[in-house]
């Protein structure tokens, strides 16, 4: 079959696949390897072998800058404690429990070998982020698991390369933790530098089309250099992506921000369905390469069965740990706030006072940190429940298929090493996946978040209706860059400034509310759909400009676009 082809078909079936999974219930992952594996016995289809530096070098930087530019900097810097765990203490201690029982299972393989293998079972997959989010667990939950998997890849990968060094030498324990240190350390600079310089570069440019083209390029910007150098290439592209989305609201036209979202959701969208998918198609050939090898199929079940067993008990005990860890955290902060509150209250005396503004701005935002950081721990406090549901969301996946083919040519028993990695990958997608949800239902740990997002939203409104009409009292007694402006203008303005423009008709009862604003949805999208309409009339009689057209076209696009906003 030709490649085009194949990709065309590849791309109708992971956009099937997607539009079916919620209606069958099953997440999509499963389906796409399960019809990998369908569409590998079809005529025509070639044997896959994809090569792992494509999956390493060529997927994973966009798909982690993806999910890290659209990380909030404020809920990854209050988890980077469990994040961080989970993404080092864990993989590592999956990957030297895994070799040592792997050097002892698996005939003619060493430590070195084993803990190589263990490095490429031991970091989850993002899929499980996006099974959890449809399940309705708290946000905090969602971070976590999407930090984790976000970095885990990294360590795991660093592990793996240490190992592999030490395939026949000797190699320290400190040696290999200092290896790690430099990487991550290195790395993070680097992603810093990227970042910052990126989101200068592109702040300078208006054009929305030019902007999103230049951020297909940051991701590799930051990996190439980095793995130059010999540090984590994937660290960087994290780094890069947290900066990038931490400072783009700041500097990016909304435009460009807009439409750089929209491509990127996209572009990670067919590049994690797409690998999926090839997962399935690979299938057959590693069964076949092991068969080949003369493989012991009772081995493979033994070490797949306790690889899975292993990396849940492993994780099972860090979780257990963490939570006992983060309750010891709240009561530290509690018994610190005392210490800040006296701080504010030193910035009301007339010392307070004679400080200079900058420094004074400073210490009063990190005292509002402080005491907001508290009350985000105390409301989204995790329990053992949450607990649970973070150890049953740790699947394997891609990485661990990459990362099995980045195994020597030489390595003892390697047909057997890759088909472990795809057995355990497949199981916890298949076992774990599969029951998620029910575990969260069974659990009791969604969190109905519809009161509380409202609240906020208000609030929030609340502080930009303040924002405008301060501007607009200035604006009405001094100007506007040294000229009056119209009183008429200046009603208008604050009427268009206000954030419940659209919808403060609608009342404040809940249900009132809500179905107004359903019925104002449909008329408002029968109305543009009409509009429409005759706009593609005009166009068909040829009696405009068709870049005036194009131009209204696109004002009732966004005034449809606009729809989805209304709250």
């Amino acid at each position: 079959m030709d490649l085009t082809l194949l990709a065309i078909v590849g791309v109708l079936v992971v956009v099937a696949v997607s539009g079916l999974s919620p209606r069958l219930g099953i997440a999509a992952p499963l389906l796409l390897v399960a019809a990998g594996v369908a569409l590998s016995y079809a005529p025509g289809v070639p044997t896959f072998e994809v090569e792992p530096e494509i999956i390493l070098a060529g997927v994973l930087p966009p798909l982690l800058y993806a999910s890290a530019v659209n990380m909030p900097m404020l809920d990854f810097r209050r988890d980077l404690k469990s994040i961080g765990g989970l993404s080092v203490v864990v993989v590592a201690g999956s990957a030297v429990l895994l070799g040592l029982i792997f050097d002892r299972i698996i005939p003619d393989i060493g430590l070195a070998e084993g803990i190589a293998l263990g490095a490429v079972l031991s970091p989850t997959d993002a899929v499980a982020t996006s099974i959890v989010k449809r399940t309705g667990v708290a946000p905090r939950l969602v971070t976590v698991l999407e930090g984790e998997s976000m970095l885990n890849d990294a360590s795991a990968l660093v592990l793996l390369r240490s190992a592999i060094a030490a395939t026949g030498v000797t190699v320290s324990l400190g040696g290999v933790a200092w290896d790690f240190v430099v990487a991550v350390v290195g790395a993070v600079a680097i992603g810093w530098v990227i970042g910052l310089v990126s989101v200068v570069v592109r702040s300078r440019l208006s054009d929305a089309t030019l902007n999103t083209a230049l951020s297909f390029v940051v991701p590799f910007a930051a990996y190439a250099p980095a793995e130059h150098f010999g540090v984590s290439g994937l660290v960087a592209v994290v780094t890069t992506g947290l900066i990038t989305g931490y400072l783009g609201p700041e500097v990016l036209p909304a435009q460009a921000r807009g439409a750089e979202t929209v491509n990127w959701k996209t572009i990670a969208f067919l590049l994690e369905g797409g690998v999926f998918l090839l997962v399935g198609l690979e299938a057959p050939g590693l069964v076949e390469d092991f068969q080949d090898g003369d493989g012991e199929w009772g081995t493979l079940a033994l070490a797949t069965v306790i690889a899975v067993a292993v990396l849940l008990a492993v994780r099972v005990v860090y979780v257990v740990m963490l939570i006992f860890g983060l309750r010891q955290d709240i009561e530290q902060t509690e018994r610190r706030l005392p210490r800040v509150d006296r701080i504010a209250e030193t910035l009301g005396t007339p010392r307070g006072q004679q400080m200079p503004e900058r420094r004074r701005k400073r210490i009063e935002m990190m005292v509002e940190r402080s005491r907001a950081d508290l009350a985000f721990y105390k409301k989204e406090r995790l329990g053992f429940r949450d607990g649970a549901v973070l150890t049953w969301a740790g699947m394997r996946g891609v990485v661990t298929l990459a990362a099995a083919q980045t195994l020597p040519s030489d390595t003892p028993q390697r047909p057997l090493l890759i088909l472990i990695a795809f057995s355990v990958a497949v199981a916890t997608l298949v076992i774990q996946g599969g029951t998620l949800s029910w575990v969260v239902r069974s659990l009791g740990v969604e969190a109905d978040r519809e009161g509380q997002r409202r609240e906020e939203l208000l609030a929030l409104g609340e502080i930009l209706n303040d924002v405008a009409s301060s501007r607009c009292d200035d604006a009405e007694t001094e100007g506007l860059d040294g000229a009056l402006v119209d009183p008429l203008v200046l009603t208008e303005t604050r009427k268009q400034s206000r954030p419940d423009k659209f919808t403060a008709w609608a009342g404040t009862d809940d249900e009132t509310r809500s179905e107004r604003l359903r019925e104002y949805r449909r008329l408002r999208l029968a109305i543009l759909a009409d509009q429409r309409g005759a706009l593609l009339e005009a166009r068909s009689t040829g009696r405009f400009d068709s870049t005036v057209l194009a131009a209204v076209l696109s004002r009732v696009d966004a005034a449809e676009m606009s729809l989805n906003q209304i709250e």
